[in-house]
């Protein structure tokens, strides 16, 4: 019997998610109606607004089944309620890079990634060679520009 994996998320994640997922659903009818005006035009073979409404058709309809499935299997964690001396999901981590700069992240999920923003996935390099770390660990990652090298300066749960 297959398992059905958890997705861990913040409150924040899922509720973007759940959002995204209400303004997919609003936009549904109104392709409805793009694809009626469109085939009312006459000869489908080489009407464009008809082509082009059924492709967003099936764009929206799969990101609502990405997005039900996402939600469906969230796994929603409050970084406050944890605690210990380990980096976990939701952990916010500073760390020294090589020239010892300090560089922040918050460990969240996947569709909460924002690199630019200080927050990294649980699944990118990163952040798999984070999980289970504690302070005064060094962390060595490789990524596409070559070997990184951190130390774990601090964890905290906020």
């Amino acid at each position: 019997m297959a398992t059905v994996e958890k997705m861990p998320m913040l409150a924040e994640g899922y509720d973007k998610l759940s959002t995204e997922l209400k303004r997919l659903r609003a936009e549904r009818p109104l392709i409805v109606d793009a694809i009626e005006e469109a085939r009312a035009h006459g000869d489908l073979s080489e009407n464009a607004e008809y082509h082009a409404a059924k492709e967003r058709q099936g764009q929206i309809e799969a990101s609502i089944s990405d997005i039900e499935d996402k939600l469906s299997r969230a796994q929603i964690i409050d970084p406050t309620t944890l605690s210990g001396d380990k980096i976990v999901f939701g952990a916010t981590v500073t760390l020294f890079d090589e020239d010892d700069k300090p560089v922040r992240y918050q460990i969240v999920g996947q569709t909460e990634a924002d690199a630019n923003a200080g927050r990294i996935s649980y699944n990118s390099p990163l952040g798999r060679a984070l999980i289970g770390r504690r302070v005064d660990d060094e962390v060595e990652v490789t990524v596409p520009s070559g070997d990184r090298y951190y130390l774990v300066s601090k964890i905290e749960f906020i």
